[in-house]
């Protein structure tokens, strides 16, 4: 009887949400997270093993690794965010820290979280996805190889963004594999030399671990399990490696397995761009070249994997709010000059190489990262908001986290949030964000010297306007949640008063009917100037729908 094929691969979540884009610390490497691994199953159950207290990690990361509390924060705080839990817990954790009065309180609310020990090492190690090597950076070629890279939504090669790139996910894996595992072994597992020997086992809550990484499915069964429960399973039981005898896994025969199985992940950007479903969102703009292509995976993915990808939308405004987006990981890419509104909560925002265009998002219960944009505005509300490698932008952002700016920016501006929908607040108790804490105006700078000139300000009062967003959708939401910090309330009253003031003037100034049409005439050709000279124009005449016979791409 023909045995049963597995298929497994690689969490698209883990690398695109949890790796953070920027270069690991150097202690992360598998010298040092071989050593932690030795301390915390020392420590054992005061913090360190099976569960790895905030306060044992904040003791390794700042003692022994030199690491900042804040970034060691961040890693933790990043790690914990990639869990499963409901949005229920995610507001219960945000009001908890809304009661909080002073630093010295939010901190005993951190010294009650923990999480999964080996997992949160598989987590610091996969960090080196995005680590340069000197050697690499001297021949000007990058991991990896030209042969192994992946291609870009428009056919070009794509080294730029690893975590977005899922072939690049499953290459690190395969290419990194035995380390691993080796950091799941019991210390006593390894030679003096920190290798495994041949009749290395491997536990059942080891391999429990690697669920964080990695899953998978039986034939074509459309049902996603574990990793561990694919390795025991039944049929499978002698190729995985399993002992009934030990009740463990032989460390050799499981590694051969894992790399037999391994491949493409059949939800991730690529699969979805090149298989997936394509969306009649966008109309090709008449005389250009180029052709919007929006993609997605909702018709045949299970929750927590739809992923919808859209490249090259140009000069359009694309307005979308429905159950395909909902629990989406998103791919924005090259979209220039456009207005795109995606009101559905989301679960990830990837926006990058788009110029001269405005983005609102529904909440985004993970992160949004901008890189390599131009002129973008962003207006969103998130759990996390991350930038590199982009100038000229401006985020209007609640979120609940600090806004993390990385290398390679320049002139970005931060400014409140400033705009709301009817279902917006359901959609943020959906994805379990509240109002606060909210710390739009104090981003984080992280992997880049902040003692040069500053890259970022906050958007000046004077320079304040609110944002109105022109569909009706049904919802209870009628004012922006949170309100809006003191000085920009303020500037927004003053500058209604000037317009009552202005509209009294004109109503007292007893002018003839003549008179009221040549002035009415005049403030509407002013008005038309302004929308030419701002390129608001395009926005408006986007608005109007299109003729029902003018033909949409479907690619």
């Amino acid at each position: 009887m023909e045995q049963p094929s597995v298929c497994l691969w690689i969490k698209y979540e883990t690398f695109t949400v949890g790796v953070l884009q920027i270069p690991p610390p150097s202690k992360f490497s598998m010298h040092y997270l071989r050593k932690m691994a030795t301390y915390v199953r020392t420590k054992g159950g005061d913090g360190g093993y099976p569960r790895l207290s905030w306060p044992m990690w904040r003791h390794i990361a700042c003692g022994k690794l030199q690491l900042a509390e804040c970034l060691a924060w961040l890693y933790f705080e990043t790690f914990d965010s990639l869990l499963e839990r409901s949005a229920e817990e995610r507001l219960e954790w945000a009001e908890a820290v809304s009661h909080c009065r002073s630093e010295e309180e939010i901190d005993k609310l951190k010294n009650k979280r923990s999480v999964d020990t080996l997992q949160f090492l598989l987590f610091l190690y996969v960090q080196q996805l995005n680590k340069v090597s000197l050697r690499t950076s001297l021949i000007g070629e990058e991991w990896p190889s030209p042969r192994s890279r992946s291609p870009d939504l428009d056919g070009k090669s794509n080294s730029q963004n690893k975590n977005m790139d899922d072939h690049n996910h499953l290459v690190f894996v395969l290419n990194h594999l035995s380390e691993l595992l080796e950091l799941l072994l019991d210390p006593e597992q390894l030679t003096a030399s920190a290798h495994t020997t041949h009749d290395s086992m491997v536990s059942v809550e080891a391999v429990k671990a690697l669920n964080f990484l990695i899953e998978g499915s039986v034939g074509q069964n459309e049902v996603i399990y574990p990793v561990h429960e694919l390795a025991l399973w039944q049929p499978i039981l002698a190729t995985s490696g399993y002992s009934r005898l030990s009740k463990m896994f032989c460390f050799h025969k499981l590694q051969a397995w894992l790399r037999s199985v391994l491949g493409p992940n059949p939800f991730g950007t690529a699969v979805c761009f090149q298989k997936g479903k394509k969306l009649a969102w966008a109309q090709q703009v008449e005389g250009t070249t180029k052709r919007a292509k929006i993609a997605c995976n909702i018709y045949s993915a299970p929750k927590g994997h739809k992923v919808v990808v859209m490249t090259q939308v140009y000069k359009q405004t694309l307005a979308k709010s429905s159950d395909q987006l909902v629990g989406a990981h998103v791919k924005i890419h090259r979209c220039n000059d456009c207005y795109i509104y995606l009101l559905s909560p989301l679960r990830s925002v990837s926006i990058e190489k788009c110029r001269n265009t405005t983005f609102v998002l529904g909440p985004v219960q993970t992160t949004i990262h901008v890189h390599s944009c131009d002129d973008v505005k962003l207006i969103a509300i998130c759990h996390r908001l991350s930038i590199s490698s982009s100038s000229s932008c401006t985020f209007h952002c609640l979120t609940s986290t600090n806004p993390l700016i990385m290398s390679g920016n320049m002139n970005l501006t931060f400014a409140p949030y400033h705009t709301y929908y009817p279902m917006l607040e359901d959609h943020m108790a959906r994805t379990g964000i509240a109002t606060i804490p909210n710390y739009w105006n104090k981003p984080l700078y992280i992997g880049v010297d902040n003692n040069e000139m500053p890259v970022y300000q906050l958007l000046s009062p004077k320079e304040f306007y609110l944002f109105v967003i022109p569909f009706e959708i049904e919802g209870d939401t009628m004012e922006i949640p949170g309100g809006l910090p003191q000085p920009y309330e303020k500037a927004i009253r003053q500058r209604e008063q000037k317009i009552q003031n202005w509209q009294k003037t004109i109503k007292e100034a007893g002018l003839s009917k003549e008179q009221r049409k040549l002035f009415q005439n005049l403030v509407e050709q002013e008005f038309c100037e302004w929308l030419d000279q701002t390129g608001h124009r395009q926005q408006l005449d986007s608005l109007i729908p299109a003729p029902t016979s003018s033909k949409q791409t479907t690619c």
